[in-house]
């Protein structure tokens, strides 16, 4: 008899409460949202908006890379592009999820989730760790403390890491196997809390990878990292309360 007046209690404040407020703890602060339902003045170089950054200029001699077309963000690499397309907005916060719905219509697309501090400066380009979905696996990597720490990529670059070294980077990215359609929408989030990074897509579990580097203190920057076409939709990034 207790447990069915508990339960209806239960029941009784659920319907008393805002559906949002109940998920207010699990879901966090929102503190950036994008549907891409806009048009852009040209057709020349990029044009994103909402306070999104790329690097065409640098690395694709200005020329256009981002297309917004349909409601969603098309991603592709320029022929004269000498690096991937990095497609950048400011997200500070030190646990946070990140939910992107996405499309990748060829098997050798990928999306990459690159997460940076640029005020931090023992690893290239604030590179802290990644998420890499693609069509067969997903890779997630601690960056700060593996392939992006300067004395690391020096000595990579060098080919003078030590046998202890080459063992600890191992250590530092792990793949999930995984099966997902071309042409198809997906929603991957992202989760990171402490020194755990976890990624689910469609609501079913990926993996989950903890590695120091990812406990840095302060994210500050999301990355969209592609190295040949992806599309993308409702970006939502939340900062956890801590």
């Amino acid at each position: 008899m207790k447990t069915r007046l508990i339960a209806a209690y239960v029941l009784t404040l659920a319907a008393a409460v805002p559906c949002s407020d109940l998920l207010a703890d699990e879901t966090g602060t929102l503190i950036f949202k994008d549907d891409f339902e806009r048009n852009e003045s040209q057709e020349v170089t990029d044009e994103v908006g909402n306070g999104w950054g790329t690097n065409s200029k640098a690395r694709a001699d200005g020329n256009k890379q981002v297309d917004l077309k349909d409601g969603a963000m098309h991603i592709y690499i320029h022929k004269t592009a000498d690096h991937g397309v990095s497609v950048t907005h400011p997200a500070e916060f030190r646990d946070g999820r990140v939910e992107i719905k996405f499309m990748l219509e060829d098997e050798k697309d990928s999306l990459g989730l690159n997460f940076a501090d640029l005020k931090f400066k023992e690893v290239w380009a604030g590179h802290l760790f990644k998420v890499v979905i693609g069509v067969k696996q997903t890779e997630l990597a601690d960056l700060k403390t593996g392939v992006m720490d300067l004395k690391i990529r020096e000595a990579r670059q060098s080919k003078s890491l030590t046998p202890a070294q080459e063992k600890e980077l191992k250590t530092k990215a792990k793949r999930f196997p995984h099966k997902l359609e071309t042409g198809k929408w997906y929603t991957a989030i992202t989760t990171i809390v402490g020194n755990t990074l976890s990624v689910s897509i469609d609501g079913k579990e990926v993996g989950t990878f903890s590695s120091e580097g990812i406990a840095h203190p302060t994210k500050r920057m999301l990355r969209l990292a592609v190295h040949r076409n992806v599309v993308v939709d409702d970006v939502r990034i939340y900062r956890l309360a801590e």
